[in-house]
């Protein structure tokens, strides 16, 4: 049979002949579709516009619009950035180029320090090979093939690649694109030509697989396009991002420092960080108490019996940092709450009268990063988890699933994030626990989903190995997404640590356990926080929410007297006493993006007023001090 059904998005069903290409397909539809294709989804599986089709199935053109077409986009662009670092180092030789969530990069190992001056003249070349517009070739080889081509370039980091590949299991390929060949799984462009609008944007030093042990190579990011104002709008993106930057604004704002020479990865809270912090923590224990849960507080280590049961030491040793004897016992700091939270459950013998059972912590944890990936409030070894654990009966569990789901979207839109997304994440390759318990946990979170009336996509494969899990992201003032909220199955640890309830018929049950972070980590969060406000925070947020600005020494006294009267009403409140012109303190105090500035002199002095500046907006007039506490009172419960 030489004819083969094509189904397209909108059901309709077309006969073609077999081996036909996707390309040739969209170009029986209508040129323009042809000419905006990137690549196929062809039966769920991504692959190039030129590929053969022999079988019938499901296809779906693939546009810059979808992110799957940006994926096959920036993989082109990056083996075409090695196209063009070849052509001016030849002895380069490459390691791993794959797409990243904005943009691509390769790593690279050549016997020049890259500069940025270098960068111009890589990405110069680029522009050059993409108006050759040559095609991306696919190549199918054995491995033993493979083996030869690369051991005749001396590519040795290829070579290590595929002493890895199972023959059997995997399609070994390689794609041509002009001079250059490279070991690759595709898919890729149909041509350079389609790459338009690169802008190369940093190099870095990086480890061959992440090893410091390995290689140091250097690692190019970059960035491309199709149209000329996407690329504009990415680097005005970014000018914008590097302003927002929470490690300058931290140390711009005194909120926050990091000593590589006392412990890296670790956050110093500084005065005007900590109230901030403060507030955050106040509002998320009121928060908790108000909506059913009890808080905990609970050790930093314990000994090693503890990770052996919960399983951390077989599956997540890597981010744990060494044990220590004491006492002839093997400790560990704990990198999670999980056990301690269940050796307090263990105290009492639980009836199901007892549950649901609802125990958050701000509890600190440590965990092992490799120093080349930390970053600021971003990426630590020490933070402190915004951690619950729900304690329940299976007959609960959908329930409180639905009550944690908008328990976290109350607490998400007190600070300012309504925009989010919701992801279902299933069972990986490494999963522990019986099948039908994923198969009705995943049902669970996904029937929750829906009671909801949430529109969520399914990350396969992404959930923990002991259950699966839902995972919020949100989007901030950039548009950028951060995944912050998670709720999580485990049915592996009750199981572990033996934990029971006795039900209603008087026999002995297995609780399900969820667990479950809201904000992620008070030290992300911060960050997260930081950049989405640009420092310039909400006033009940705010770390100094008032300075009181005397214009002179002769009203010190009534500028102290304002101030008192503040901080007896529970305001953060700073006194201006330096010996400056009063215009210079104003500009000061706006790079401090304190909210409000209250003026005082003469008049203000003899009224009982003060002069109300707000931050951005200027003189607001003046105020009887009662008048301006009442307003700000109104402001800070509303959390505007």
């Amino acid at each position: 049979m030489n004819k083969i059904k094509i189904t397209f998005p909108d059901g309709a069903v077309k006969e073609f002949e077999k081996g036909i290409t996707a390309y040739q397909i969209a170009q029986s539809i209508s040129n323009r579709l042809a000419e905006d294709a990137l690549a196929a989804n062809f039966n769920g599986s991504i692959r190039d516009l030129h590929r053969p089709i022999d079988e019938n199935g499901e296809i779906r053109f693939l546009s810059f619009n979808d992110e799957e077409g940006k994926e096959v986009y920036w993989h082109s662009s990056s083996h075409l950035m090695a196209h063009a670092v070849q052509s001016i180092y030849p002895e380069a030789k490459f390691g791993v180029g794959p797409a990243i969530d904005n943009g691509f990069y390769y790593d690279i190992d050549i016997n020049s320090q890259l500069s940025e001056e270098d960068l111009s003249q890589i990405e110069k070349r680029m522009e050059d090979i993409s108006k050759d517009n040559c095609s991306f070739k696919r190549k199918d080889l054995s491995k033993q093939e493979a083996i030869e081509y690369f051991k005749e370039k001396g590519d040795n980091y290829k070579l290590e690649i595929l002493d890895e590949l199972d023959e059997n299991s995997e399609k070994i390929s390689i794609y041509e694109e002009g001079d250059f060949t490279d070991l690759c799984r595709g898919p890729h462009l149909p041509s350079a030509g389609k790459i338009k609008y690169v802008k190369l944007l940093s190099v870095s030093g990086s480890y061959w697989r992440g090893d410091e042990h390995n290689k140091r190579m250097q690692r190019i990011y970059g960035i491309s396009f199709p149209k000329k104002k996407m690329l504009d709008d990415y680097i005005a993106f970014l000018e914008e991002a590097k302003k927002r930057d929470h490690r300058k604004l931290g140390k711009q704002l005194d909120l926050y420092s990091v000593h590589e020479e006392a412990g890296a990865g670790l956050i110093y809270w500084h005065p005007k960080g900590a109230r901030i912090r403060l507030e955050i923590e106040d509002f998320w224990r009121k928060a908790h108490l108000e909506n059913g849960y009890e808080v905990l507080y609970s050790p930093h280590m314990g000994k090693s019996w503890l990770w052996e049961t919960s399983g951390h030491l077989d599956f997540y040793k890597d981010s744990m940092y060494t044990g220590m004897k004491i006492d002839e016992q093997d400790y560990y700091i704990k990198p999670m709450n999980c056990p301690f939270h269940i050796m307090i459950y263990k105290t009492h013998l639980r009836s199901y009268r007892d549950l649901p059972l609802r125990w958050a912590e701000l509890g600190t944890v440590y965990r092992y990063e490799k120093s080349g990936v930390l970053h600021g409030l971003l990426r630590v070894r020490g933070f402190t988890q915004d951690d619950a654990h729900i304690f329940c009966t299976h007959e609960q569990v959908e329930d409180e699933i639905i009550r944690t789901i908008r328990f976290a979207k109350m607490v998400l839109g007190a600070f300012g994030f309504t925009d989010m997304k919701f992801y279902l994440s299933t069972k990986p390759e490494d999963a522990v626990g019986e099948h039908d318990l994923w198969i009705k946990a995943q049902n669970s979170l996904k029937r929750a989903l829906e009671s909801e009336d949430l529109s969520y996509e399914v990350d396969e494969g992404g959930g923990a190995f002991y259950g699966p899990k839902i995972d919020i992201k949100i989007k901030d003032a950039l548009n950028r997404e951060w995944q912050l909220s998670t709720i999580q199955f485990d049915f592996n640890l009750p199981e572990r640590f033996d934990m029971n309830y006795v039900g209603e018929d008087g026999k002995e049950h297995r609780p399900y356990m969820v667990h479950r972070a809201l904000l992620g980590s008070i030290e992300r969060f911060f960050g997260i926080l930081l950049e989405h406000f640009a420092g310039d925070f909400p006033l009940w947020l705010a770390p100094v929410q008032a300075a009181v600005v005397p214009v002179s020494q002769n009203f010190f006294d009534y500028a102290r007297t304002v101030k008192q009267e503040l901080v007896n009403k529970g305001f953060r409140v700073e006194l201006d006493e330096r010996n400056e012109k009063i215009g210079y303190k104003i500009r000061d105090w706006e790079t401090k993006k304190v909210p409000y500035m209250l003026i005082v002199g003469e008049k203000e002095k003899e009224a009982g007023t003060v002069s109300v500046r707000r931050h951005k907006e200027g003189d607001q007039g003046a105020l009887a001090l009662s008048e301006f506490i009442d307003k700000i009172v109104v402001q800070i419960s509303k959390k505007n």
